[in-house]
């Protein structure tokens, strides 16, 4: 009875001490979001190759002002849906695609929905032959921009987007964001798999360029990959684990691959799910000192709203057009979120 004694009251001890040593600190979190945009162009034919034109009055999708205007307004409000409790001016960062340039990026978050949010974009004009980029917006109240170099992929024979490379402080600490939109499936996924292998290549050069001069730097990949997190590119390629045991400072985890296998993904074709639209982290935003940042949560944000509710495709991202009628939707891919939390000295 006297030892049963004993060892409640040690537990007893225990918990008082983990309490005070939290009461002196406190929980900071970080949301990292990506979202395909799905084709984001303005109404305006000014592309002197004419790749705009499917997307203009004139063309086959009579894009006009006011489709694009809810369009725009459609992915405010979805963006704005992002924020928590713990997030409340939303994510610090989010990697978007399918854009066509820098103004229709400003005219999402000049929307009433994130206008408050104050997001800030980082963009650059790509030589994709479909006239479509990537970017990424970012809230100056978490984030300090140091500088973006962008990495243009020649080992395949076509032109593609290019690979952003994003470099700043995330509250003091410093982080690399590569933002990605790998090469379709267009012929198949077999045929086209040497091209997403050579997109990966390069991201992964990226990322051990940057930790050959800061090896202390956390790097995200993230993007619409055109590929699971099983397939080669992910797994061999980058690397990037199922399994965050016994990770490597500089090797990568990718939680989606378990959503995936719980049959969660964001985009479906022919009744099947994938989850291209991924965000991995690398192990020193895994594993590490709790005053570091460090990955703690993954979420598919398919949201009901973001959904179909007619036909065959209920359930599945609502778009902008099927089969060349306008839906009015927001986009054929759900956005995905990462989570990075960390312990910071309370404030006395």
């Amino acid at each position: 009875m006297k030892k049963i004694f004993l060892l409640a009251t040690l537990a007893i001890m225990l918990v008082s001490t983990a309490s005070a040593q939290n009461s002196s600190r406190k929980v900071q979190v970080a949301g990292i979001a990506f979202y395909n945009w799905e084709n984001l162009f303005d109404t305006i034919p000014n592309n002197p190759e004419g790749r705009d034109l499917e997307f203009t009055p004139g063309g086959p999708r009579q894009w006009d002002s006011r489709k694009y205007k809810e369009k725009i307004h459609n992915l405010a409000f979805a963006i704005s849906k992002f924020a928590t409790k713990t997030t409340p001016y939303g994510p610090a960062l989010i990697g978007v695609s399918e854009i066509e340039n820098r103004s229709v990026m400003e005219d999402v978050v000049n929307q009433p929905e994130l206008k408050a949010w104050n997001l800030k974009v980082v963009h650059h004009d790509s030589p994709d032959a479909r006239g479509v980029d990537v970017g990424l917006l970012y809230n100056p109240r978490y984030f300090k921009l140091e500088n973006v170099t962008n990495h243009r992929l020649t080992a395949v024979p076509f032109r593609t987007r290019d690979q952003m490379c994003v470099v700043g402080s995330l509250l003091g600490q410093r982080i690399a964001v590569i933002v990605n939109h790998w090469p379709s499936r267009l012929g198949g996924q077999e045929r086209s798999e040497p091209n997403r292998v050579a997109a990966a290549e390069l991201c992964r050069h990226i990322a051990d360029s940057l930790w050959a001069v800061d090896p202390a730097m956390g790097v995200i990949i993230m993007g619409d990959l055109n590929d699971d997190p099983m397939d080669k590119s992910c797994a061999v390629v980058l690397g990037a684990k199922k399994d965050a045991k016994g990770l490597e400072a500089h090797g990568f985890f990718n939680p989606w691959w378990k959503k995936l296998d719980d049959g969660i993904g964001t985009l479906a074709y022919k009744s099947s799910w994938n989850l291209f639209d991924q965000i991995i982290v690398s192990g020193n935003l895994v594993d590490g000192p709790d005053t570091r940042w460090q990955f703690f949560e993954a979420k598919v944000l398919n949201f009901d709203f973001l959904k179909d509710t007619e036909g065959n495709r209920v359930g599945y991202p609502k778009r902008t057009y099927s089969a060349g009628s306008y839906l009015g939707g927001y986009s054929d891919h759900f956005p995905t979120e990462v989570f990075l939390r960390r312990y910071v000295p309370a404030k006395k």
